[in-house]
Formats: C-alpha cells, structure tokens, sequence
C-alpha cells in the first residue's frame, strides 16, 4: 500500500473546504485520520455527494456506488488513499 503524500492530503483537505463551502475552516483543522461523518466533520449525504463530484473533477476518480463512498469517505486519509490507488490503475 502506497503512502498518500502530504501534498495530495492538502490537495483533499482543500477540496473538501472549497467544494462544502467551509469558509471558518482551514486544512490544518481537519485532521488526516478524523470521521468525516458523525461526530468528526460531521458532514452528511449531501456533502458526499459533493465530494464524489470534486474528486471526480479534480482527480478524475469516480467513486462508482454508496459501499465504495462509505469506505472511501472514512477519513482524509482514505480519500487520498484511493484517489492514489485509482490514478495507479489508470
């Protein structure tokens, strides 16, 4: 398993504030391992959605049914995990 580089982690950490509008957050806020769901971010099935769009738009990564977003969308760092994993298919 490749570990996900700081920068693409920054990359995720910005594109999840950019995409959900979270003007009072910055990336050093959000924490790399924190839920995004529930008690971490706390984001919900709208912001997933949103989410899947941005990774597809700026990582060219599609996130193809809700089983796969549930796993993808645990942490920054599993978001940045599978965005390096799809990109190594391609």
């Amino acid at each position: 398993m490749v570990e996900p580089t700081n920068n693409l982690i920054e990359k995720i950490k910005q594109l999840i504030i950019t995409r959900l509008k979270l003007v009072d957050m910055t990336p050093e806020m959000i924490e790399n391992n924190a839920p995004l769901f529930g008690e971490g971010l706390g984001l919900d099935s709208i912001d997933a959605l949103e989410l899947v769009l941005g990774l597809e738009k700026e990582f060219g990564v599609i996130i193809p049914d809700a089983e796969v977003g549930k796993k993808v969308f645990q942490s920054v760092r599993t978001m940045a995990q599978y965005v390096l994993e799809q990109q190594g298919k391609v």
